[in-house]
């Protein structure tokens, strides 16, 4: 590489998200990635934080560290999920700030848009209605993230930018039987019955609810595309007091498509059945998408193409996984 490199720090480049955006930075192979895991530094502690940008001459910083997990995990550590992202993202920013770094990605969520939020959610819906109860701190906390960026970007000139991803799935996605989110969730289920010759598995709900998945390398190709637009060309399309940009297929599916698409990939022969005596949760989130798309970017990886290299990567992965 040559000395005129950037030099970019990815936070969270051990979670799913992070992983896929420092695979995509290697492709590119134009700049220099500085990590660092949890453990070797903690994005919550201030001092921690301001020595690392200290020891460290960074240009751009992509801000995908963050406390996430699925419905139950939301409902049952909402001080954690407040907490946790809110000093992550705090400290990153405001460190970024002070040490000069001109250019941040900050990565947030679908769930910051109202739970009545008009379909497909556009940028305009933010802090327009009632937040989904059972995820409201992590939403918060990410709606705090977007404002963050938008506040140094006004007072300080910095370029600080934010995206807003769908439901993402992929390599590297969390497993857990409680605290995955509905796609690792499914493959985890339905690959166990195929292994027991379960004749059925039950579906929560009724299964009419629609939700649209984006493959986390589609994520990662959006982020680096949006970074490095030119600022005048992103400045056109945000406006300073809306300055996100959502990232999805623009496609959704219903949650009994989507769990037969993942049985068809995995080959589980049984019926998919549904139960209407547990709770559906909001009807339809789809991402309006269009700003993206006028910028120039479309996602490209379909949904059992995805679906299929996701199931790989849990194959390959089950014997770690299995302690889960």
């Amino acid at each position: 590489m040559s000395e005129n490199n950037k030099i970019i720090f990815v936070a969270g480049h051990q979670g799913m998200v992070g992983s896929a955006i420092v695979r995509q930075l290697q492709k590119l192979g134009d700049c220099s990635i500085i990590t660092r895991s949890s453990k070797e530094l903690d994005l919550r502690n201030q001092n921690a934080v301001t020595r690392f940008f200290d020891e460290n001459k960074i240009d751009e910083v992509y801000l995908a560290a963050a406390k996430v997990g699925g419905i139950y995990a939301n409902n049952t550590y909402p001080a954690e999920f407040i907490y946790d992202n809110l000093m992550i993202e705090t400290n990153v920013i405001h460190q970024a700030y002070a040490h000069g770094v001109k250019k941040l990605l900050f990565l947030g969520s679908s769930c910051i848009y109202p739970q009545l939020a008009e379909q497909p959610m556009s940028e305009a819906a933010l802090l327009s209605g009632y937040l989904e109860p059972t995820n409201e701190p992590y939403a918060i906390a990410k709606i705090t993230g977007i404002k963050l960026c938008e506040s140094y970007n006004r007072q300080y000139g910095v370029d600080y930018r934010s995206v807003m991803p769908t439901n993402l799935y992929g390599p590297g996605d969390n497993y857990h039987p409680e605290n995955s989110h509905v796609v690792p969730a499914l493959i985890r289920r339905i690959h166990e019955a195929k292994q027991a010759q379960q004749p059925e598995i039950v579906i929560w709900g009724t299964g009419t609810p629609k939700r649209e998945f984006l493959h986390v390398d589609d994520m990662a190709k959006a982020s680096v595309f949006v970074m490095n637009l030119d600022k005048t060309t992103y400045q056109i399309h945000t406006q300073p007091m809306l300055s996100h940009i959502n990232v999805g297929t623009g496609q959704d599916c219903s949650i009994l498509q989507l769990a037969q698409s993942i049985a068809k990939v995995i080959g589980y022969q049984g019926v998919v059945n549904t139960d209407p005596s547990k709770p559906d949760g909001t009807p339809r989130k789809l991402m309006n998408v269009s700003r993206l798309k006028k910028l120039g970017w479309h996602a490209q990886i379909g949904l059992e193409i995805g679906l299929a290299d996701a199931y790989s990567w849990f194959c390959k992965h089950q014997k770690a996984l299995r302690g889960i």
